[in-house]
């Protein structure tokens, strides 16, 4: 299959320039964007086209790339007289890079093998600075065949791709990303509060610790605007807390226990109380930086 037209629907943060590295890399792209202002800016930034509809926009698309905020919004563009699944090319691959439930997934994938087109259920990992960067993780559940004509194209803008195994997958593997990130998040808040009721010079202390076991991507990004009290770099906590959801209605029927995740949860809806919706993550620090 030689895949020349892409369709990418949704340009928010991630998805607008994850659709960008798309005609860097000499794809034909059409978007569409709920907004239409947000695609008309795209169009004059990076020379592709845009259409009105979700099902215009993909009429001609060999693979279509969705990146949405939740499980109703991907509904609203996959279905109806104007949607996705009803204007679709047969044989087309859908990749959805949404954040989503893995039943949702599951239900997608099975239409699109009941209706001659196939479905991906693909959410990335590395913030609006790893989709600028073309460096994105994406975790993905589906067949292998399509993930491999798909895999080449992802490459625009992602690293590490890995099929993890069946429909829903890339799904579960995500909620173990976020399940990770909101415990690290926590114990950075924490030594960084610690470090500065001790009056330690941090910059020195991160220095040398980030350097050992206890390193990751969060003390490397994010330990200096924690330090400033600086929150606007990155995922909400709204956007976390309705990831963590989807993490805890998985785990009630999977029997998985999360104690420490639902803490944090809690610590994340104290934030969204005192104003911090829109705060990125590592705003856990103003909790414990009193």
């Amino acid at each position: 299959m030689e895949i020349k037209n892409v369709t990418f629907i949704g340009l928010g943060v991630m998805g607008y320039n994850m659709a960008g590295h798309l005609i860097k890399n000499n794809f034909n792209t059409t978007v569409y964007n709920r907004t239409s202002t947000v695609a008309e800016k795209w169009v004059k930034e990076f020379y592709g086209s845009s259409q009105l509809t979700p099902g215009t926009a993909v009429s001609k698309a060999d693979i279509v790339f969705i990146c949405v905020g939740r499980d109703e919004d991907l509904v609203s563009v996959m279905e109806g007289d104007d949607g996705i699944i009803n204007n679709i090319k047969d044989n087309s691959i859908i990749v959805d890079h949404t954040t989503a439930s893995a039943n949702i997934a599951r239900k997608y994938y099975q239409l699109a093998k009941d209706n001659n087109f196939h479905f991906l259920d693909a959410p990335v990992s590395g913030g609006q600075a790893g989709a600028e960067k073309g460096i994105l993780s994406i975790m993905v559940g589906g067949d292998q065949d399509q993930f491999n004509l798909a895999k080449p194209i992802m490459s625009s803008y992602g690293k590490t791709i890995e099929l993890i195994g069946s429909a829903g997958s890339g799904q579960m593997a995500k909620m173990i990303n976020q399940i990770c990130i909101a415990g690290l998040v926590q114990g950075l808040s924490e030594a960084l509060a610690f470090g500065k009721k001790a009056n330690l010079d941090m910059e020195k202390v991160l220095k040398v610790i980030s350097k050992g076991a206890a390193q990751s991507w969060q003390m490397e990004n994010r330990y200096k605007t924690m330090l400033e009290g600086k929150y606007e770099f990155g995922f909400a906590v709204d956007w976390m807390r309705k990831d963590l959801s989807i993490c805890f209605d998985e785990a009630e029927k999977s029997g998985a226990s999360l104690p420490i995740t639902k803490i944090i949860d809690k610590y994340y809806q104290e934030i969204q109380k005192n104003g911090g919706s829109r705060y990125d993550t590592s705003s856990l620090m103003k909790l414990v930086d009193g």
